[in-house]
Parts: structure tokens; sequence; C-alpha cells
């Protein structure tokens, strides 16, 4: 048996032809929702990219506990575990926060890796010479946007852009060990995160009329452009998911030439979505997870039981890829693993869950039953108490300051921790992203408002979904004080 996990950055669902746009040139994620399963409630778990990537190797929520940072030394690796028991995993990657000190420690866990520099700020090329701005980048001014412009000198053609090469080492895999057996690849691309840097003729697909400076590189921010800017920067996110299309098209025609479909998995995913002007705000992370965000683009095709060209409405999320393919080569499933396989929900919509976490460290604790999300708020204007637990004091790009170490004490063991204790370090000293206090706590009705124009005010619903919450809370082992923030009881036991 063999796997395949094609996994995007920020992809956009509701860009995507499979579901419902009709204005993005994407054929090829057409062509797959033919040849695979596609769900409509996959929602993301802890946020943004590397609490992602934790929960795809160890299947399980971490938000609770400590922000973006490195995988713990008690942390279960699908990756890992696959390697232990005589599979081959084999990442190929331009993710360049994998080779920063808040990710630097996930891609060891592969059996072999190979990556592509270049994209957004990567320290990548040395050229001190002034790079041909052509005109400024609001979003990033300074070192990291000059970076990036330096970069793409060395990026004019599409085969010399990070994607591209991604792609090509990955199809170099599939083409070197397709008569092989007992290996998982992860194919995995930065893009469609911002900046939106694609060919010419990927733009071309989206005519519309604009003649500004150049926005590819949308700020972490409430809309302030103008309708022709918000009109132009989505395209160029639409540019960028056509060439995503297009290099996923390859894998797919890999696929059919090498006749992969009868014993291999193919899983398509993404860790996140992203705003683009909905609700008024660009991005992700500094407002509360709307669906734009939190609901994602998932598709399977799972070779024993060949479904094809049909849809799950099973609430299913990131926690569950790695039992998956843990699942489909016969590897036991770690006790500490919350996440379910998909293998029967793939086959007929068998539920795994009744309701779900989701959320940002220090920001709105998320909870939905596919039905209802409800957003829980802080009770405090400044969201405290709050603390991060962990033995890898890292960020994404640095380690914890000297100052927030002065607060680290030390912690006794959580349920997953294999019986370590941890440090305890004080999160003010580190501000989260958002303060969600001043949106307070929200609740939707996401079949009858799908865009969360209209929050409910419904006491038995709310009862309902805090039941869910505490109870995720208690099986997440949550630290006590997130209760407190909350507002919420602690579990008496």
């Amino acid at each position: 048996m063999k796997a395949i996990m094609v996994m995007f950055d920020s992809l956009n669902r509701h860009m995507l032809p499979p579901y419902g746009c009709r204005w993005v040139h994407a054929p090829h994620f057409e062509r797959l929702a033919k040849k695979s399963v596609t769900f409509d409630s996959c929602f993301v778990g802890s946020m943004p990219c590397m609490p992602a990537r934790r929960e795809l190797h160890t299947g399980r929520y971490n938000f609770l506990h400590r922000s973006w940072g490195p995988l713990e030394p008690f942390d279960d690796s699908m990756p890992e575990i696959l390697k232990k028991n005589g599979v081959h995993t084999h990442l190929v990657s331009d993710h360049y926060h994998y080779w920063e000190e808040g990710g630097g420690n996930y891609h060891t866990r592969y059996s072999d890796w190979e990556i592509s520099r270049g994209q957004e700020g990567d320290p990548w090329k040395g050229d001190i010479a002034d790079p041909p701005f052509p005109r400024p980048n609001p979003h990033r001014p300074g070192s990291w946007e000059r970076q990036d412009w330096v970069n793409r000198l060395y990026m004019r053609e599409e085969k010399d852009q990070p994607q591209a090469k991604t792609f090509a080492m990955g199809l170099d895999y599939i083409e070197k060990n397709h008569q092989h057996d007992n290996w998982f690849l992860q194919i995995e691309t930065f893009d469609p995160h911002e900046p939106y840097f694609s060919s010419r003729k990927y733009k071309d697909l989206y005519p519309h009329k604009y003649d500004g400076p150049v926005k590819d590189w949308p700020d972490y921010a409430p809309v302030k452009e103008s309708p022709a800017e918000v009109r132009h920067m989505r395209c160029e996110n639409a540019a960028l998911i056509s060439m995503c299309d297009a290099h996923l098209g390859k894998v797919l025609d890999a696929m059919d030439r090498l006749d992969l479909w009868k014993d291999t998995l193919l899983i398509v995913n993404t860790d996140h979505g992203f705003l683009l002007g909905e609700h008024d705000w660009w991005a992700k992370c500094r407002m509360p997870f709307y669906n734009e965000i939190a609901l994602t683009p998932l598709f399977i095709w799972d070779p024993r039981c060949g479904k094809c060209g049909e849809r799950r409405r099973s609430l299913v999320q990131t926690i569950d890829l790695a039992p998956t393919l843990l699942e489909f080569f016969g590897v036991a499933r770690p006790p500490d693993m919350q996440g379910k396989p998909l293998k029967d929900t793939v086959a007929t919509d068998q539920p795994v869950r009744e309701a779900g976490l989701f959320g940002l460290h220090g920001a709105h604790v998320n909870c939905t039953d596919g039905r209802h999300v409800y957003m829980r708020a802080p009770v405090r204007p400044d969201n405290t108490p709050l603390y991060e637990y962990t033995h890898m004091p890292a960020h994404m790009r640095g380690p914890f300051s000297v100052e927030q170490m002065r607060t680290a004490v030390m912690h006794p063991p959580f349920s997953f921790t294999k019986d370590c204790p941890v440090m305890r370090i004080d999160t003010n000293q580190n501000p989260s992203w958002i303060n969600p206090h001043g949106f307070g706590t929200l609740l939707f009705d996401i079949e009858k408002d799908p865009r969360q124009e209209h929050p409910l005010q419904d006491p038995a619903i709310e009862q309902r979904m805090t039941q869910h919450l505490l109870r995720l809370m208690k099986e997440n082992d949550s630290p006590v004080e997130q209760y407190e923030r909350l507002g919420l009881p602690a579990p008496l036991d």
C-alpha cells in the first residue's frame, strides 16, 4: 500500500469549483472531486501553520496549551511512527517555517526530506545590492519586504518558483518508487499563502481593470482598500490557486499513468482558509475564525472502498488525518491521539464525532457540531489568565525571550505528556495575535446562515454548545486557567 498527501497552505474552499465557486479556473480540483470523496464539514483544529502541522503529526488539539512551536518530546509523530513500522516517509516542501526555530523539528521526523527555498520573506538569497522594488509593499515594509523582492529575482520563470520545484521533487519520488510498496509521500507547498506571486499565464485568466501599486500581499487587518483594489487582490489569489491547480493536475496525471489508483491513498488538504475581504477583514488570526478560515476543503481517495464522485457530511478535522494514515498502513494508533480514522467515513459517511474544538492559543475557544459554531470569548478585557506549557520554548522565528523565561515554573504532567512535567510560562510576556474580548461570544447557525452574518441569541443552543465545549476541553486535559479565562466552571476531577 502507498499514500500521497498533497497539502496546500491557506487554500480557501470558497474559491474552489467543487465547493461552488464559478469564477476561479481550477479544472483539476473538479477532476479530483470526481476521483475522490469531497468532505463538506471539515474544520480546522489548532491554528495557524505550525499548530496545524503539529496536529497532522500528533492527531490531537494543542492550542489550549501553547501557541506556535516545535514538536514536543512527548508528542507522537505520525510520520515517525510509520517510519518505525517499516513505512518509508518522505516530505517535499517549500513551507519555510519548517526551517525556523518554531518549526525546526517537524521535517526530521520523516525518513527523508527535500526542500525548496524562497517563499514569502524566507531569508534565502544574500543579494546585498538594492533590488529593483517596483512599488512599496504596505504589508511588510522593511527587511522582510526587501528579502521577498530579492527572492523574486531568482524565480522569474515558473520552473524556478518554489511550488513548481516542490511538485517536481514529489513527482520524481513517485516515478522512482511507484513500483515499490509501503511508502508515504507528503507534497506540501506554501501556496496559495500570500504573497500571491504567480506566473503571467495564470494572472491572464482573470482580466480586470487595475493600474495601482503592487498589491499581492493583503494586510492582517480590516479592509481599507477600494473595491477595485479588493477585486485585484482576489484575482491575484485566484491566479495562484490556478497555479496550484495546474500542479495538482500533474499528480493526478502521474496516478493515471502509473495506475496508482488501485493501491494508493490520496489526501488533498490544507491547514486553514483565509479571508479575502469577507466580514470586512483580510487574512486570519486577528479576528474570529469565520467559516472562510475554519471550514476547509478535504478530498480523500481510498482504494479499499473505491468511492468517488460522492460527498460526505460528517464532521471531520485535521486531527483525523494522522489516525487515517496509520490505520491505512495497519499501524496501531497511540492512546494520546484524539482523532479518528476516516476509513468508514469515506466509505459510508459514518460519523466520527459529535462535536469538535478549534482555535488559536489565547483567542476564542470555538466549538462546532457541524450545524452550529460557538465562539467563546474571554470574560476579562486583558484576556487573563493565560499560560504556555512546553519543553520547547520557541516562537515562530526565535526562542522565548529572557523576560518570558523568567516567569517559567515547573507544572505537573498533563495526561498526554507521558508523565513529563512541563514549563508553565506567562503568556502576558508574549500577547496573542488577537484579544477576542472585544468581539464577544458569538453563536451561528451555519446551515441557515453560512456566511455568518447574523449571530444567534438562543440560550438553549448556547447551553448545548457550552456542554460540548466543556466536555471536549476536559478530554483535552485543558489547563484549569482556560476555564477561568472563558468564564466557565472547571471540572471537579
